[in-house]
């Protein structure tokens, strides 16, 4: 403060350098209540008891800081030879009463006349509280545990879900191939033991939006009884240097941790984009991580029983390195639904609104090249047509064929621009046939 003398200032930095110094902070306390600064002093001595409870030079300096009369003398028992010189009692041989509460008696006691009263500790503890902080600061990452284990225990992992392949309607090539490729040397370990199959995989779904994949990947994990872990772009990015690449560590370590679990990665093209057209090293890094966590190198026991299915609009645009042999190496385009596919979703999405009369058969081959979204949404215009008509000529009107109709022909199917898109790719950038599988949908659909 600009008005402390400087010999207060010089304890004040003493006292700072040296807390724990009791018999320093009195002396401090006594300067600065013979200042007249009286709380100041009733905080230093309320320091000075937390380091030494029992020291009655605190005690007593706190009561007369606080204006409180000191604790009475307690006359001192007569000892075995009587007592002795001038400071021999003068009343009678009575032991003095018992005080309130025992403790050391004052060095320095001050004459008084008459009984004061016992010192209410419990009272001058209240006033104080707020005055004295806290001696030591806690930090809560410190008292959470290790900052790794604790983020890593914070993803969310789903139970073996209920959702099987056999939920799936129709798409009997995209399930003949699952589970051809994928979940038969998984589901009979003995096989898998004599031919040296490891229990670690990796599939990459590709197709047009809207078609699936991630409930087809739901339903993998299913089948395989294994937990679930979705992995977006949002769960991994992170503004501080180096967080990204720990976000991408404890999701592993967390499906380690929870094996049998399928990681499935979301939008696979934002997460491991082409690192030869990524300007920011961030996202670069990101990358590089990735591929060593596929790779278990970061884990000693490796990915055993990590099943890591990824999901994208745009292989094209997917790092090369993330589809090599090891990692994902597999690869299954999932088309927009077949007609059995597309019945199943009419069917669900029709469940619970009131119709009549639906010739689904019409609908079916009406929503030639829609997706799963493309139908919801062909049901969704059909309801509101429905809806409209009842509000105005105020009477309930079912849903009909007719309404179902006239919505498939407003909306075009969403999977035409992807498919545009993707002919290039196939035809020109078929790098190893990667694309045979949409090369023969292309030429099956006389879309060459």
């Amino acid at each position: 403060m600009a008005d402390e003398s400087p010999l207060i200032r010089s304890l004040r930095a003493a006292v700072a350098a040296a807390p724990g110094d009791v018999p320093l902070r009195l002396h401090f306390a006594e300067l600065l209540l013979s200042e007249g600064r009286n709380d100041e002093a009733v905080a230093e001595a309320a320091v000075a008891l937390q380091h030494a409870p029992g020291d009655a030079d605190a005690r007593a300096l706190m009561m007369r800081a606080m204006g409180m009369p000191p604790a009475p003398a307690t006359a001192p028992a007569e000892s075995a030879t009587g007592p002795t010189g001038p400071t021999a009692p003068s009343a009678p041989t009575e032991s003095a009463p018992e005080p309130k509460r025992p403790a050391e008696p004052p060095a320095r006691p001050e004459p008084t006349t008459g009984k004061a009263p016992a010192f209410d500790w419990d009272a001058a503890e209240q006033q104080v509280q707020d005055v004295v902080g806290p001696r030591f600061l806690e930090d809560p990452q410190a008292a959470a545990g290790d900052g790794a284990a604790g983020d890593a225990d914070a993803w969310d992992v789903d139970a073996p879900g209920a959702v099987r392949l056999a939920d799936v309607g129709g798409m009997d090539e995209v399930k003949e191939r699952l589970e051809a490729a994928f979940l038969a040397p998984m589901r009979n370990p003995e096989l898998r033991r004599l031919y040296g199959k490891s229990l670690r995989g990796g599939l990459l779904l590709y197709g047009p939006p809207g078609c699936g994949k991630t409930f087809i990947a739901r339903a993998v994990a299913g089948e395989l009884g294994a937990n679930f872990l979705t992995v977006s772009l949002s769960d991994v990015l992170d503004m501080w240097i180096g967080a990204s690449e720990k976000n991408i560590h404890d999701i592993f370590e967390t499906a380690r941790r929870q094996a049998p679990c399928v990681v499935f990665l979301d939008e696979l093209d934002a997460l491991g984009a082409k690192r030869s057209r990524t300007h920011h090293s961030g996202l670069r890094n990101v990358v590089n991580q990735l591929l060593t966590e596929l790779d278990g190198i970061a884990s000693g026991a490796g990915n055993e029983g990590v099943f890591v299915l990824a999901a994208t609009n745009v292989p094209w645009d997917v790092d090369i390195a993330l589809r090599r042999p090891g990692r994902l190496d597999r690869t299954l385009l999932v088309l927009p639904p077949d007609a059995t596919a597309r019945e199943s979703i009419l069917r669900y999405h029709l469940r619970e609104r009131p119709i009549e009369a639906v010739d689904l058969g019409k609908l079916v081959k009406a929503t030639e090249d829609f997706s799963g979204a493309d139908l919801a949404h062909v049901c969704e215009s059909a309801a509101e047509a429905a809806l409209l008509d009842s509000a105005r000529s105020g009477s309930v009107r079912l849903i009909t064929t007719k309404d179902l109709l006239g919505a498939a022909r407003q909306i075009k199917p969403s999977t035409e621009p992807w498919f545009a898109a993707a002919r290039n790719v196939a035809m020109f950038a078929n790098e190893g046939g990667l694309y045979d599988d949409l090369l023969a949908h292309l030429k099956r659909k006389r879309k060459l």
